[in-house]
This record gives C-alpha cells, sequence and structure tokens, in this order.
C-alpha cells in the first residue's frame, strides 16, 4: 500500500482552503484523516506529549489510518549517539503505544551538521529495538550529511531492518535504497502558484517513484549506494516543506496518482 500526508495538522494557513471556514481547531485533525492517508507527527520531535494525548489521536481518525511520528531531538541532536539509550527509552515509555494498530514507522531525524562516524552510528541503530511491549516498531533515519553517502551505512541500515528517508526535491542527500520493509519519503519541494503544489509532471514523477517501490522495483532516477536489493514493500510519502500551504493538495494529488 502507499499512503500519502503531509506532517503535522496545526497550520493556520490551512484554514480556509484545506479546512473549511469556521471548522473548529479540535476538529482539524479528523479532518485532515478523512481526506489523507497518513500524517507525519512533529510535535513528537520538540517535546514529550502525554499519553492521553496519543489515545485522543488514535480515537480521532479512520481504523485504517497511520501515524508516523518523528523521534524526540533529544535523542539524535548530541555528540555522542551511543550515549541515546535513556532518552529512546524514554519515548517510547511516553505512551506511543497507546496509538495501537494505527503506530507507523518512527523518524529519527539528523541535524545537517551530523557526520557519519561508523562505529557511533551504529551503537545508536542497536539501541532501536523492533518491538517494544509487544508491539512491533518500524524505524526510519533521515540523514542530512553528505558523508552518509556511503555503502557502508546503506548496508548497517539494512542489517538492522531500518528505512533510510528518502528526501525528495531538497539539498539533503538522496538515497534511493532500500533497507528495511517499508519505504519512508519526504518531499520537499512544494511551490507558490502551482495549483496541486508540483507541475503535474513531476507529481506523475513521485507517483510512479512509489508505485515502484511498492512493486520492489528500484526507483527511476534515484541514485542507490548499494546492493541491497529490492522486495515489495508498504510506502509511506509525506509533503513537508517548500511552499508549505500547498502541501496538503500535493498529498491528495499524489493519493489520487497512487491509489
Amino acid at each position: 500500500m502507499i499512503r500519502a500526508g503531509i506532517g503535522g495538522w496545526v497550520y493556520p494557513p490551512w484554514r480556509g482552503s484545506f479546512y473549511p471556514a469556521g471548522l473548529p481547531q479540535k476538529r482539524e485533525l479528523e479532518h485532515a484523516a478523512r481526506r489523507l492517508t497518513t500524517i507525519e507527527i512533529n510535535g513528537t520531535y520538540y517535546r514529550s506529549q502525554k499519553p492521553d494525548s496519543f489515545a485522543r489521536w488514535h480515537d480521532e481518525v479512520p481504523e485504517d489510518f497511520i501515524f508516523a511520528l518523528k523521534a524526540p531531538r533529544f535523542a539524535t541532536n548530541r555528540k555522542r549517539l551511543a550515549e541515546a539509550g535513556e532518552s529512546v527509552s524514554r519515548f517510547l515509555d511516553s505512551g506511543l503505544l497507546r496509538l495501537g494498530d494505527k503506530l507507523g514507522p518512527i523518524n529519527w531525524q539528523f541535524l545537517p551538521t551530523k557526520a557519519f562516524d561508523r562505529q557511533d552510528f551504529a551503537a545508536f541503530l542497536a539501541l532501536l529495538p523492533p518491538e517494544h511491549r509487544g508491539r512491533r516498531l518500524r524505524h526510519a533515519v533521515e540523514v542530512r550529511h553528505d558523508s552518509f553517502r556511503d555503502p557502508a551505512f546503506v548496508e548497517m541500515a539494512a542489517e538492522r531492518g531500518v528505512a533510510v528517508v528518502l528526501a525528495g526535491d531538497s539539498e539533503h542527500p538522496q538515497i534511493a535504497d532500500q533497507t528495511a520493509d517499508f519505504a519512508y519519503l519526504r518531499l520537499m519541494g512544494t511551490r507558490e502558484g502551482e495549483p496541486e503544489g508540483y507541475p503535474p509532471d513531476l507529481l506523475d514523477r513521485w507517483a510512479e517513484r512509489a508505485r515502484s517501490l511498492e512493486a520492489g522495483r528500484a526507483p527511476e532516477g534515484l541514485s542507490r549506494l548499494a546492493q541491497t536489493g529490492s522486495r515489495p514493500c508498504e510506502v509511506f510519502l509525506y509533503v513537508i516543506s517548500g511552499f508549505k500551504a500547498a502541501n496538503p493538495v500535493a498529498a491528495e494529488a499524489l493519493i489520487r496518482r497512487t491509489s
């Protein structure tokens, strides 16, 4: 399955466009979840959330909806990643399991200044458990320094079954190797003045790339660093930045093209 959505759901410029005029703010998640198929929760990156918040988000979306979570910056924005164990454990115990079957991938995002240190990064990946309290966890790493363009990094992620986030239309490294049983894409190139956020040909191209990943084929026009192999997988695609006001309509356009 290919899921497409946005990062977060609270953004004032979406009111009166993506959100109908007069819609109460407390119903914005409910509305967004009925037009999209996934949302990346980014508030978890900046601060801890209460267990009741996860439970409320679970109840406000359809049964087949899936959330991705951005892991806390306290775990990834540090000199030595090997020392992040306490932050990782605290996050996993924060109540996120109350999302139940609606819990999707966890995105561990790194600063553009964080370079690849093979030993330290291997130690960090070892801190990411494949399950927690009986619930399977899916991890993805979003790296933003060119030193990660290294086959050793890709092979390390594949060994752990951790996805490498595919950055689209940005200055960040674009690594399209499949290292997990799911793919995680973040598109960052929406443009002002485009009715669907992207020109139609670019939407078609990203939709075809998503279909290729879903089918287990290498996506056309994207760089791969290692011979990790490909297999059919679930695809999570988020329209994140660029001209942010257009991100919801771009996500909807991708849903139409991949459904």
